[in-house]
């Protein structure tokens, strides 16, 4: 994948701003501006909840009324304001990235308002994440590790290495979930994917997180996605929907259990799907490839009917940005995020496995020097390898 190094923005973004000249007429001071940052960041999650069932992307729309948003915020401010408006790239809605990137962004501008407003849009995942930032379309991103690794280190799909990114604090794990039509379970591990016979399976939205993790863990263990299975690329809500009407015979859904298109799939269709497991052997193989999976269970009862543990696997999940963002914002967002920890554990529960003394577990991206500020200041010893040089 080459990576362009300018901006290009798409006419939708360039109708919104057009409206630019319109916006600053109407608002004169940060107050009704921040009235109308919140409104239209309200106004844009409603119409993405109301179309979830269909399927439809808001990505554009929201990068549209976000990036209007932030011109107005730098031409209508008082003169001097330090006031900076960030997008947040997650991934499709249905998954753990969006709702855990929605309660950063809430968190960060409750919290920080009127210095800094942070919303998040939903994206294809760490792939089309990465792209953003390079392109300045988003100024963070929630990433897989695996991506992270590949993008920074020039490797995979990547012909160079991809500089401008860096690390800001772990997250949680990005737990695999290969859901299967029972009548299609064999051995029940991820093996059983070779015995489809050209069967339709999701393996992820083009170009996301989830089809490169899944493409590097299923090549890893000989089963090829274009010539054992027949690939679909589907969003975790449209992969489930397929699931249940019998169009695929299975999906991959990696995410922080519980993932709520897998609950989904099991309240629907009981004991018709199951999640295949992952065998020591099996780990070992695929670590061989990229060593940044390790050994999760998923435990009995975190989906309807799910009686007994399921033995996958699971890599870290990142939250990273633009290498250019200013030293003061970032260690601001790292602050915040630790200060205000169960804000974010109200959310999702996958946020649950945060803690400070894991903020720079598992990453592969050096990190930005206002997260590094900050964890030097509370005490945490930061291995070179993670110091930008």
């Amino acid at each position: 994948m080459n990576l362009p190094g300018e901006t290009r923005l798409s006419p939708g973004l360039l109708r919104g701003l057009s409206f630019y000249p319109i916006v600053c007429n109407e608002v004169r001071d940060q107050q009704s501006l921040l009235t109308l940052v919140f409104s239209a960041f309200s106004a844009t999650l409603r119409l993405r909840i109301l179309n979830l069932d269909q399927g439809i992307s808001m990505t554009k729309t929201c990068i549209t009324i976000c990036l209007l948003l932030a011109c107005a915020l730098s031409g209508c401010s008082e003169p001097g304001s330090d006031s900076q408006s960030l997008i947040i790239a997650t991934a499709t809605a249905g998954g753990t990235y969006y709702p855990v990137g929605v309660g950063i962004g809430t968190l960060v501008t409750e919290k920080c308002a009127p210095g800094i407003l942070a919303s998040a849009i939903n994206s294809a995942g760490s792939g089309e994440n990465i792209q953003m930032m390079v392109n300045g379309e988003a100024q963070l991103a929630i990433l897989q590790g695996l991506f992270g690794a590949m993008a920074y280190a020039g490797k995979g799909q990547y012909d160079a290495p991809v500089k401008d990114i860096r690390s800001i604090t772990m997250l949680w794990q990005n737990v695999e979930h290969f859901l299967i039509r029972s009548d299609a379970v064999k051995t029940g591990t991820v093996s059983d994917l070779k015995g489809l016979s050209g069967l339709r399976y999701s393996i992820g939205k083009r170009f996301s997180g989830t089809e490169g993790s899944t493409r590097t863990i299923l090549t890893a263990l000989s089963i090829s996605p274009d010539e054992d299975l027949q690939p679909e690329y589907l969003g975790y809500s449209p992969s489930v929907q397929a699931l249940m009407d019998g169009r695929i015979a299975g999906a991959t859904v990696p995410a922080g259990p519980p993932v709520a298109a897998a609950t989904q799939a099991f309240a629907q269709m009981g004991d018709g799907v199951r999640l295949l497991e992952f065998t020591d052997g099996q780990l070992e193989t695929i670590r061989s490839a990229y060593p940044v999976w390790s050994r999760y269970v998923i435990a009995a009862n975190t989906y309807p009917g799910q009686g007994k543990p399921i033995q996958t696997i699971a890599q870290p999940n990142f939250l990273s940005c633009r290498a250019d963002l200013s030293t003061d914002v970032v260690y601001t967002i790292t602050k915040t995020i630790y200060e205000n920890l169960p804000y974010l554990q109200n959310i999702h529960s996958a946020t649950n496995a945060m803690h400070l003394d894991k903020a720079i577990e598992g990453l592969a991206v050096p990190l930005h020097p206002g997260a590094l500020k900050y964890y030097r200041e509370v005490g945490i010893d930061v291995p070179d390898h993670l110091i930008a040089g």
